[in-house]
């Protein structure tokens, strides 16, 4: 499947911004069954300067500063992404104690590359209460793959899909307590879950496909940015989950990239002199160029 992905992002200000400094995350990654054909990033007004490079975890990164005064910025990617069959759940995997134990001990880089992902982030604090939610589904010698589904599982249907009852700096404990969120919010609730077991979980930013001409049920989270979580589980490599749809990815999400949490990922951050009040508005469209 080939997806043809516009991503689109307005800011109006109230009054001229004479400086501004910005990070564009907007590439989709590459990996073995995923692979970014194309990217373009059309910026207006035009900058002054731009230059890309990848960040600590491997995304594509665009910085890029505009140095005219203007009321109105917009930044548009436009990917398209080739997604092949995504290699199948394991049918067998360790009991997640197991998992647990070996992160620390094993020294090889792949091992390394996961144990980053067990610690507190800026934005992801485990504790106590998330550890006791977890371990409803991570019983005593559970293989961690069943597990990790129990919990997505239990996640979606504890908790209702709101955009109304927060925002992008809600924390998981706010989430926890009001049982909804958007995308963002579950995501960081479940890696909260994740990393109070010591388990190594990470943050993934992307899109999802769109099913409104087929009459296929619509996925929530598609027509905008999405969120999901990847879990390391050794033998098997990473594994994705979708708590906000209670599902597996696969070829309808696009990876953009990952984190710790969104603070890594966010799709557009930046300084800026000026501006004072805006407003933003965000519009995706993620359309299938082959079926």
């Amino acid at each position: 499947m080939t997806y043809r992905i516009v991503h689109k992002t307005t800011y109006k200000y109230k009054y001229p911004v004479s400086v501004g400094n910005h990070v564009a995350c907007l590439t989709p990654r590459s990996l073995p069954h995923h692979r970014c054909l194309r990217n373009e990033l059309h910026i207006s007004p035009s900058p002054a300067t731009r230059n890309d490079r990848l960040d600590y975890f491997g995304n594509q990164l665009s910085f890029f500063t505009v140095q005219e005064p203007h009321k109105r910025l917009v930044v548009e990617a436009r990917s398209e992404v080739r997604i092949d069959d995504p290699r199948p759940w394991p049918k067998d995997s360790p009991p997640w104690e197991e998992a647990v134990r070996s992160l620390p001990e094993e020294q090889s880089a792949e091992f390394l590359e996961a144990y980053q992902f067990i610690f507190e982030s800026p934005r992801i604090r485990p504790g106590p209460p998330f550890a006791s939610y977890a371990a409803q589904s991570f019983t005593p010698r559970r293989p961690l793959a069943e597990a990790l589904l129990d919990l997505t599982a239990r996640l979606h249907g504890d908790f209702r899909f709101d955009s109304k009852a927060t925002n992008v700096r809600t924390p998981p404990e706010e989430v926890f307590r009001k049982r909804r969120g958007v995308c963002q919010d579950f995501a960081h609730l479940q890696i909260a879950c994740l990393r109070s077991l010591n388990l190594a979980a990470r943050y993934v930013s992307g899109y999802l496909r769109s099913y409104r001409a087929s009459g296929r049920p619509r996925l929530v989270g598609s027509d905008v940015s999405h969120a999901w979580v990847s879990v390391y589980c050794p033998g098997a490599g990473w594994l994705d989950v979708d708590p906000t749809n209670n599902l597996v990815p696969s070829q309808n999400h696009v990876t953009l990239a990952w984190g710790r949490d969104y603070g890594d990922v966010s799709p557009l951050r930046g300084v800026i002199l000026g501006g004072r009040d805006h407003t933003l508005k965000v519009a995706v469209d993620v359309e299938p160029i082959d079926a």
